[in-house]
């Protein structure tokens, strides 16, 4: 029987149920039909948050604000970074502005921090800007 994973879709958050082989397809969300495997960061809120966390998806996070210039410089890096990856993890940004609980949970004390949360639990993490091969050889890593 082939394996199954549960990914959280990019737009509408409800989850799905995928064979892990097909991941490199065009798989698309059964709910809203959006593709689940779009290599774009996912902008998202704490109850977004948590319907990603509790997936099977390894999910690379950005705590971010938008007056942090090196935030600002990191954006492109990471966006490329979710291109090249994004049938391995899903990208996701939370502005610490904006969620600033989420941000005191995981003792985020400076920003950029990215955060590898596999299976709910913080696996690493790393303080300040990365470029796009740095993000990718870091994830690889774990």
């Amino acid at each position: 029987m082939a394996e199954k994973m549960i990914v959280a879709c990019p737009s509408c958050h409800k989850k799905n149920r995928i064979v892990v082989d097909k991941r490199n397809e065009n798989a698309v969300c059964g709910h809203c039909r959006s593709l689940l495997f779009s290599g774009k960061i996912i902008v998202i809120n704490s109850d977004e948050f948590r319907a990603h966390q509790s997936a099977d998806m390894p999910l690379i996070v950005d705590f971010w604000a938008s007056w942090c210039g090196p935030c600002q410089q990191y954006g492109p890096h990471f966006e490329q970074a979710a291109t090249n990856m994004r049938y391995d993890a899903q990208f996701l940004k939370i502005s610490t502005e904006k969620e600033p609980h989420l941000a005191q949970q995981y003792a985020v004390r400076s920003i950029p921090t990215t955060l590898f949360v596999k299976n709910g639990q913080e696996v690493a993490r790393q303080a300040g800007v990365m470029s796009a091969s740095q993000i990718q050889q870091w994830v690889a890593r774990y």
